[in-house]
C-alpha cells in the first residue's frame, strides 16, 4: 500500500470532501481516500504506485487548489 497526502486549498465544508473523495476513489488504483477541510488535507491510500499528477489534476477540475511543497 502507498500513502499520499496532499494539501488543498478551497475546501470548507464536509460536502467539499465527499467530492474530493468521490472524484478520487474513482481512480485506478485508489482503494481510500480520507478528506479533512479543516486541516486543508487529503490522504490517498492506492494499492499500488500511481502518478500523483493524476492525482492533483483530479483535485484541480472541482475548483480546489493543491499546495506545493517547497
Amino acid at each position: 500500500m502507498k500513502k499520499i497526502t496532499l494539501k488543498v486549498n478551497g475546501m470548507v465544508c464536509s460536502g467539499c470532501e465527499n467530492r474530493v473523495k468521490n472524484a478520487l476513489i474513482n481512480i485506478d488504483g485508489v482503494s481510500k481516500v480520507k478528506a479533512n477541510h479543516k486541516k486543508n488535507l487529503v490522504s490517498i491510500t492506492a494499492k499500488e504506485e500511481i502518478d500523483k499528477s493524476v492525482l492533483e489534476k483530479a483535485i484541480e477540475n472541482l475548483g480546489y487548489q493543491i499546495v506545493k511543497e517547497d
